[in-house]
């Protein structure tokens, strides 16, 4: 379980193939701190730690993870919204985020507006995932508060700190996103759809 609180950003500095597989290799100033088999969200996607080299560290994605998120287009030279698992006993000060992308979304628009800046996201539908107003989302890992909710889209709002701390800086229109819906928002709506 996340926070979706980003606590670094991590540069990748190796991508794998190994048959199905991604192996990725990332460098980050916690990479001391980790140890194997430890959860890591990348991008908000949980993956775990399999090698560690000195400041570098590989995760490894199986079919089904590169096929639901944006981890097919990560290249060597991306930076990597980076979080650690959350201790039991801590504040938790973003939302319940459990790593596990829904879907894939795309930037489409971003404005800015003086000192901050508002990024609208579209996803597609067809997979029963909501925002409300004022809800949680979930962005590349970054726990947010949902602004102009609609059916496919959604934007938020990004203050300088979140700019400067996360990969927010390096979206452009097109940019493909993964996103994680609110865990409590997704029981409900299935709970609902199954007494109609």
């Amino acid at each position: 379980m996340f926070t979706g609180i980003i606590e670094t950003l991590g540069i990748i500095k190796e991508i794998k193939r190994e048959n199905d597989n991604l192996n990725v290799t990332v460098s980050s100033l916690i990479t001391k701190e980790l140890k194997i088999d430890q959860s890591v969200a990348h991008n908000g996607v949980c993956l775990t730690v399999v090698a560690i080299n000195e400041e570098e560290y590989t995760v490894t994605a199986i079919k089904e993870t590169i096929e639901k998120t944006n981890l097919g287009d990560w290249s060597v030279g991306d930076l990597l919204n980076l979080e650690r698992a959350m201790k039991l006993g801590d504040r938790l000060d973003g939302h319940i985020v459990q790593g596990h992308v829904d879907q894939i979304g795309i930037c489409k628009s971003i404005e800015e507006a003086n000192g901050s800046w508002y990024y609208t996201f579209e996803y597609d539908s067809k997979f029963n995932n909501i925002t409300i107003e004022k809800g949680s989302i979930t962005v590349n890992g970054v726990s947010l508060t949902v602004v102009n909710s609609k059916e496919n889209e959604f934007s938020v709002a990004i203050i300088p700190y979140t700019y400067d701390h996360t990969n927010f800086k390096n979206f452009k229109i097109g940019t493909k996103i993964n996103l994680e819906f609110d865990v409590v928002g997704k029981y409900v709506a299935r709970l609902y759809a199954l007494r109609q």
